[in-house]
């Protein structure tokens, strides 16, 4: 059965970043040579010792298939909150006996598409999405994650049809909720606001209440209502904390010079790529040596993904952000924003093409990615010129 444990814009934790496994303090790369058998060099979350399921060959039973939907959800769930991307292939080990199965069921085929969103193959996760709610158009974690693919690419009409589909499959709160972001995004803020807050007034589970106030922080960002957006990240991370939620909240501090408080907020997280470049843009604004120290970590990850045959592009949004605020490097940033843009198109997605257009002294380039903006029908008072930042843009 469908768990509805989606945080807002889920996919966006994939901003956490490629081999965030590395939780130790900025350093520049050299190899850990311990000196003796017992020396620790890492210490792992718990769920680290829990092994994936082992099915035989065939089709698994059906007690082996819950068995591992429970272990892929806790590997979703860490992957999600640590942003350690070793999980999402743990999360894809348990889920071997199905993958790509076209008589998967529909419990596995959505959790396979989860793990796919969460790696940035997003065109393979809205496939195997498709193919499952043809045959199960019931599933209503199905259609939720479907609406969160469209919103990510910018399709929301698209991503209101899915939202009417959960209406049909699932509890009206997580149905109403899809469309009031939707909603957000195409600029009835005040509506959105009214609805968002209703609901997590409403609600009495410390996750769901954590989620709800980090949609309406993002509604109020994007009607350019910076103050409230602040108070409800706040009284999100109060509920229950979360990585996603922690990062789109630092971005509010850095966008408005509240430098030393993102820098507070962002310190006890995993080194993620998304933590430690905007650690990185925090510490050159105060002019902080750390900053290329960590530049260079962030580098070395990057060549990482290369050497292990990877491919970078999917992680577009981080290397263009670091080219725009770590190397001020406008024309580069331009060119590997318009490439996510192929990928992915959230809200920061579009700021940072657009500031770097506009750092470039671009003109053609910023017109035509502005079209694309009222093309897609995204409404955000941080897309304006006046809502450029050297460090911490929109979300």
């Amino acid at each position: 059965m469908p768990d509805f444990k989606l945080p807002a814009s889920f996919t966006a934790i994939a901003l956490a970043g490629v081999l965030a496994a590395l939780q130790m303090p900025v350093m520049a790369a050299v190899p850990l040579q311990p000196l003796r058998d017992e020396d620790i060099l890492e210490v792992l979350p718990a769920v680290t010792r829990s092994r994936p399921v082992q099915s035989p060959a065939g089709t698994p039973p059906a007690a082996d298939a819950q068995a591992a939907a429970r272990q892929v959800r806790e590997d979703i769930s860490v992957a999600r909150q640590t942003g350690d991307t070793r999980y999402w292939g743990r999360a894809q080990a348990a889920l071997a006996p199905w993958w790509d199965r076209a008589d998967a069921p529909a419990d596995m085929a959505v959790l396979q598409a989860t793990v796919q969103q969460g790696r940035h193959e997003f065109a393979a996760s809205r496939a195997v999405l498709t193919a499952a709610l043809a045959r199960a158009p019931g599933h209503a974690q199905g259609w939720l994650n479907l609406a969160s693919l469209e919103r990510l690419s910018g399709r929301y009409v698209e991503a209101l049809a899915a939202c009417e589909a959960v209406s049909r499959a699932g509890p009206l709160l997580y149905a109403r909720a899809c469309r009031l972001e939707t909603e957000s995004l195409q600029g009835q803020n005040a509506q959105a606001g009214q609805g968002l807050q209703a609901l997590a007034g409403q609600a009495t589970d410390p996750g769901q209440r954590s989620w709800l106030l980090s949609l309406l922080a993002e509604n109020h960002e994007r009607a350019g209502r910076d103050a409230d957006a602040a108070s409800a990240y706040a009284r999100s991370l109060a509920a229950e904390h979360d990585l996603y939620t922690s990062i789109a909240y630092s971005d509010l501090l850095l966008r408005t010079g509240k430098t030393a408080q993102a820098l507070q907020l962002l310190a006890p997280l995993p080194e993620t790529d998304a933590v430690l470049l905007r650690r990185a843009a925090a510490w050159k604004r105060q002019g902080d040596a750390r900053w290329t120290e960590a530049r260079q970590l962030l580098q070395g990850r990057v060549d990482e993904l290369t050497r292990r045959g990877d491919d970078p592009a999917l992680h577009g949004r981080e290397l263009a952000l670091a080219a725009l605020w770590l190397d001020a490097d406008a024309p580069r940033a331009l060119q590997l924003a318009r490439a996510n843009l192929q990928l992915q198109r959230e809200p920061l997605d579009w700021w940072t093409a657009l500031q770097s257009a506009r750092l470039a002294g671009d003109g053609a380039a910023l017109a035509e990615i502005e079209n694309a903006v009222r093309a897609a029908g995204l409404h955000d008072a941080r897309l304006a010129p006046a809502g450029a930042v050297a460090a911490g843009g929109a979300r």
